[in-house]
């Protein structure tokens, strides 16, 4: 039994979902999404709240119902108040702003990379050494921080780089004479 997926999926207040064969469409104050189910198992939605029921016993049955379970709350939440990655810069001349749709990074190349947002996100810089990456799909938002950082991933000597706010980076000492 999936432990996960045995627990319902609440819909809160302003939120609403249809079902149409085994496609789900939630409806939120922030926007809608959608997630197709595998025909391993059966959604169902009773008033405000969602669940997601296997269609049989089977190894592959079990493993979609937890995960389609995950994927539905996240929908909800996507809906309702939507996903945040935060990213710090640390370097000396590392900086980041945006112009229009475009997110301008200094980053001690020879040339700004000039990264282009991809619709369904929005992107920020409320200083020039943090970025913050929102939207109402997480796979997306995380995607796209992802893309930022690997322009320049925090190196282990003196910590330069972009990182997410929070990440604990291992520092290595350097060579001794």
């Amino acid at each position: 039994m999936s432990r996960i997926g045995k627990k319902p999926v609440e819909l809160p207040s302003g939120v609403s979902a249809s079902v149409s064969g085994q496609t789900i469409e939630v409806k939120g104050p922030k926007g809608t999404r959608s997630f197709s189910a595998t025909d391993d198992v059966t959604l169902t939605v009773d008033g405000n709240v969602v669940t997601v029921t296997p269609r049989g016993t089977s190894k592959r049955a079990r493993q979609q119902w937890g995960m389609s379970r995950s994927q539905v709350e996240n929908l909800v939440i996507g809906v309702t108040e939507g996903f945040k990655k935060e990213l710090e810069i640390t370097g000396v001349g590392y900086r980041a702003n945006m112009q229009g749709n475009t997110l301008k990074l200094a980053l001690g190349y020879s040339h700004d990379v000039d990264f282009e947002i991809p619709a369904g996100v929005t992107v920020t810089a409320p200083k020039q050494t943090e970025i913050v990456v929102e939207g109402i799909d997480q796979q997306l938002v995380g995607q796209v921080a992802a893309n930022i950082r690997e322009w320049r991933k925090p190196e282990p000597y003196k910590g330069k780089g972009i990182r997410y706010k929070g990440e604990y980076i291992f520092r290595k000492e350097g060579k001794k004479k």
